[in-house]
């Protein structure tokens, strides 16, 4: 198998990192593209990578000097906030505002709980960690009150002596006039030149104080984690002898250095699902499919994103462990459902599926590492769906007989029912669960899920995506090459790419066209100086311009992107744009005065490798590697099971199949078929006669 770009472009080496697989792809000098899943090493996953080099050198004979860059997605900065494993840090605001990390806003999402729970971090920063300062910038930018360096210097001094890792600075309208929160930079620098800092007017410099306060301490909580993960990271890579420079996924989906990635930490939340959403535009595009709703079903997780039109949508606020985070990403609604979630009996009897997984260690019970609870992979294996002795490509050998035990003791046993019954029962619980999480990510933002094709990724994508297209009506499902490392492959095709945005409140009626062009010509400067870092030829760096508006009086505002040219036209095509988009969002646009709010400027250049090739060539041998029995709802069938990989572009195959390959399995029901398209990819549809019924 082959991507498109020239021999220069080979030598790429991408890595996920999941919750229970890290996932390895190389793409050598001459094109071909190998991968490998290996067990993630959750109590240090850089020594995942450590394992992977060791398995590049041995089963592939690739010397780390051959390697010309190497891309990496992680979940180290997710997992720091979910598992509250950040660094203690100091919280310094400006006089008065002590508590805004606290209050948070007026909306809750649980009203009626009889025990009303913290809805905003307090973790990061308790009120002990936190600092006034005697200083005020007022909301035109102008000194109001001086910075008080006494303050600082007592605060910091304060907090040092309580063991602080790092430290947020978040002043009042300092995205405005940042040199209070400069200055009290480097009064720390002077006094205490270990401590990491994260200043609001760098991380988030634009208006709402508990939105900025929050993301800015998220930044510090993570920056300690982050530094030493990605300099243990460097450090590895360095021993082992690969001199390529570290790049990092971000959350928009563009890859950074690692040393920008130190600078920026909260911008690596959803740092691997977004390198799948990469992934699963570059085979949307590839087979002429623009519209997609990826499903990445990993071993804990299912996320969930979609692709309007060939582009992938990003939302300005994104959320994380419940909690607001102002932070650009993917728009990945991410549901506690995969491989290894566990089934469990409530005390009302009725049968329930994660979010709890037994992950890698142990694993599922069929994996024979002393795992306990009933996963959804015992289930497949019940089911027929996985053959045990060719999981991750007979890497891992399973054991059928612990996992109908476990489903038996576990499900069937305490329902009453056989163990198939109980097995279909947790993948139609589990699937039941996915469905609405994308009914979550279309219908409920208005889009109807019927007109996208499903693309599922991840190790059990390919099991679950039929009977998720049939619950939701779709009927087209897009297979990449390598669904299961597909995560992986998007590092490869990933752009470089970097944000800046800035507070501009500005009435649209009131707009002076020089003034937007001067204010994005410092987000460029910004944009520039950070790629200039990661020594991107300026001649291939697009650029493009976003703007968050509103109308006069709302308290929530919508991107827009735009054109600064013909700026006689700008507030007209700023204010169509928005117009158009909220009829898009919210069903209705008014012909009311609106107001500018945010303006951003994105800088991206190519990815490393671009697309996947049309000149897929399937390897030697037989298509057809048997016949197996799998149990559905309506009964047991006999299923044809191909190789995938052996089959050749323009193969049909009519359900009931299985399609087999090392990093996944691809279930085809009766009433399906299937197709190999000209870049490998696997295009499942529904009979016109099902499609009637």
């Amino acid at each position: 198998m082959t991507e498109q770009g020239s021999a220069a472009q080979g030598n790429l080496v991408g890595v996920d990192i999941g919750g229970t697989f890290t996932d390895v792809v190389w793409h050598d000098e001459g094109g071909e593209l190998r991968q490998v899943k290996l067990p993630t090493t959750r109590a240090n996953p850089s020594l995942g990578v450590a394992a992977a080099l060791d398995h590049m050198a041995t089963a592939w004979q690739v010397a780390p000097q051959q390697i010309r860059r190497f891309m990496h997605g992680t979940t180290v900065a997710t997992n720091a906030v979910l598992e509250r494993r950040g660094g203690r840090i100091g919280l310094l605001v400006t006089a008065g505002f002590r508590d805004t990390l606290e209050i948070g806003r007026q909306s809750r999402r649980t009203m009626y709980d009889v025990k009303l729970r913290p809805e905003t971090p307090v973790f990061l920063a308790p009120r002990a960690l936190r600092r006034e300062v005697r200083e005020r910038i007022g909301a035109d930018g102008g000194v109001v009150e001086p910075l008080r360096e006494d303050d600082v210097v007592a605060a910091v001094d304060a907090l040092v002596a309580e063991g602080v890792e790092a430290i947020a600075v978040c002043y009042l309208f300092s995205f405005l006039a940042p040199a209070h929160e400069q200055r009290t930079a480097a009064i720390i620098a002077e006094r205490h030149p270990e401590l990491l800092v994260s200043l609001s007017s760098e991380v988030d410099p634009t208006f709402r104080e508990y939105e900025r306060t929050a993301v800015t301490a998220f930044d510090a909580y993570i920056r300690p984690v982050v530094a030493r993960y990605l300099l243990d990271m460097e450090a590895r890579l360095a021993e082992a002898g690969v001199a390529a420079p570290l790049q990092v996924m971000q959350s928009r989906g563009g890859l950074a250095s690692a040393a920008v990635a130190r600078a920026r930490p909260v911008r690596l939340f959803l740092s691997g699902p977004a390198a799948g959403v990469v992934g699963g535009q570059m085979t949307g595009s590839a087979a002429g499919i623009d519209d997609l709703i990826t499903v990445d079903i990993g071993g804990t997780s299912c996320d969930i994103a979609l692709i309007d039109g060939g582009r992938n949508l990003i939302r300005q606020i994104g959320d994380i462990g419940g909690f607001p985070v102002r932070v650009p990403m993917v728009d990945v609604n991410a549901i506690g459902a995969g491989g290894g979630s566990i089934a469990w009996i409530d005390r009302a009897g009725g049968l329930r599926v994660g979010p709890q997984s037994a992950g890698a260690e142990p694993g599922p019970a069929c994996y024979g590492r002393g795992g306990e609870e009933a996963t959804i992979t015992d289930a497949s294996v019940v089911l027929g769906y996985v053959d045990p002795g060719f999981f991750a490509g007979g890497t891992l050998a399973l054991d059928p007989a612990l996992a109908r035990e476990v489903v038996q003791r576990k499900v069937a046993g305490p329902l009453g029912l056989d163990v198939e019954a109980a097995a279909l029962g947790m993948h139609r619980v589990l699937n039941a669960q996915m469905a609405e999480g994308i009914r979550l990510a279309t219908v409920s933002r208005g889009f109807d899920p019927r007109r996208f094709a499903l693309l599922p990724l991840g190790g059990g994508g390919g099991l679950h995506a039929v009977a998720l297209a049939d619950e939701l009506g779709i009927d087209r499902v897009l297979v990449p090459l390598l669904p299961g490392v597909l995560s992986a492959i998007g590092l490869l095709s990933a752009p470089v790419e970097h944000e800046a945005t800035a507070a501009f409140a500005r009435p649209l009626e009131q707009l002076d066209p020089a003034e937007l062009v001067a204010a994005l010509a410092r987000l460029d400067t910004v944009c520039a100086a950070l790629m200039q870092t990661e020594q991107v030829d300026p001649a291939t760096v697009e650029i493009r311009y976003a703007a968050d508006l509103c109308y006069i009086g709302q308290s929530h505002h919508l991107e827009v992107e735009f054109d600064p040219a013909e700026p006689e036209t700008l507030a007209s095509r700023l204010y169509a744009a928005f117009r158009e988009a909220h009829d898009a969002v919210y069903g209705y646009a008014a012909e009311a005065p609106a107001t500018l709010v945010n303006l951003r400027s994105v800088h991206r250049a190519p990815g490393a490798a671009q697309g996947v090739a049309a000149d897929y060539r399937p390897v030697g041998g037989a298509a057809v590697k048997g016949r197996r029995t799998i149990r559905r709802a309506d009964g047991a069938v006999e299923a044809t099971v191909y190789a995938r990989q052996a089959l050749a572009a323009g193969a049909t195959v009519a359900g009931p199949a299985i399609f087999e390959q090392a990093d996944t399995t691809t279930l085809l029901p009766p009433g399906w078929s299937a197709r190999v398209l000209e870049t490998g990819a696997l295009l499942l549809r529904r009979d016109a006669s099902e499609a009637e019924t």
